[in-house]
C-alpha cells in the first residue's frame, strides 16, 4: 500500500475544466494530513497553455494557473491513479477504453458525487477503493455511453467570460463536495 492517494482529472484539451478542477482540489487538499497527488490531462495532444479567461477566472480566486501546459493522458497515468475523474462521460469512457482495468476507479466527477451521496460518505479509515466499490456498486459500463447533462461539466472553451466563471463556480462546489464525501 502506497502512502499517497493519486487523483487524475481528465477533460478534452487539458486547458480549461481539468486545469481549474486540479487547482481547486489541490488547494483544498494542501493542508490535509494524508498526502494526495492531484494531476490533470486531456484527450488531445499537449503543449498548450490555458486560455486567458481561465487564467483570469482562477487569478480572481487567488490561484495562478498561467504556467500550466496541457498534456495528453497516457495508459501509465491511468495505471498510477487511485481515482480517475472525467469532466464529462467522454473523458471517463476514453480512460476505460485506453486502460480497461481502471473501470472500477473511473467516474465523471458529478457521477461519483451523485453515487457517493447514495452510498454515504467514506468512513474514517475506509480504503478509497472500498468506498469507490460501494459507490459504484450498481453501475455498468453502459453508463458511460452518450453524454449526460447531469454528469458533464459544461466546457466554456471559446465562449464568453461568464461561461468560464460559471464553470469555475460549479467546479468549486463539486471539488468541495468531493473532499467532504471521500477525501476528508
Amino acid at each position: 500500500m502506497r502512502g499517497m492517494t493519486a487523483i487524475l482529472l481528465l477533460c478534452t484539451a487539458n486547458v480549461c475544466r481539468s486545469v481549474m478542477a486540479q487547482a481547486m482540489l489541490s488547494a483544498r487538499l494542501a493542508e490535509r494530513p494524508s498526502p494526495v497527488s492531484v494531476t490533470s490531462a486531456g484527450l488531445l495532444a499537449g503543449g498548450r497553455r490555458p486560455p486567458a479567461e481561465v487564467v483570469a477566472v482562477m487569478a480572481a480566486r487567488g490561484v495562478d494557473v498561467a504556467g500550466h501546459v496541457s498534456r495528453r493522458v497516457t495508459a501509465a497515468d491511468l495505471a498510477a491513479a487511485d481515482l480517475v475523474l472525467g469532466m464529462a462521460r467522454e473523458h471517463a469512457r476514453h480512460a476505460v477504453v485506453l486502460r480497461s482495468e481502471c473501470w472500477p476507479r473511473t467516474f465523471t466527477l458529478s457521477e461519483l458525487l451523485r453515487r457517493g451521496r447514495r452510498a454515504g460518505a467514506r468512513a474514517p479509515g475506509e480504503p478509497l477503493g472500498d468506498w469507490l466499490a460501494r459507490a459504484g456498486r450498481d453501475r455498468g459500463r453502459h453508463d458511460l455511453l452518450g453524454c449526460g447533462q447531469y454528469d458533464d461539466v459544461p466546457d466554456p472553451y471559446g465562449g464568453p467570460l461568464a461561461g468560464y466563471q460559471a464553470t469555475a463556480s460549479l467546479l468549486d462546489r463539486l471539488t468541495s463536495d468531493l473532499v467532504a464525501q471521500c477525501l476528508a
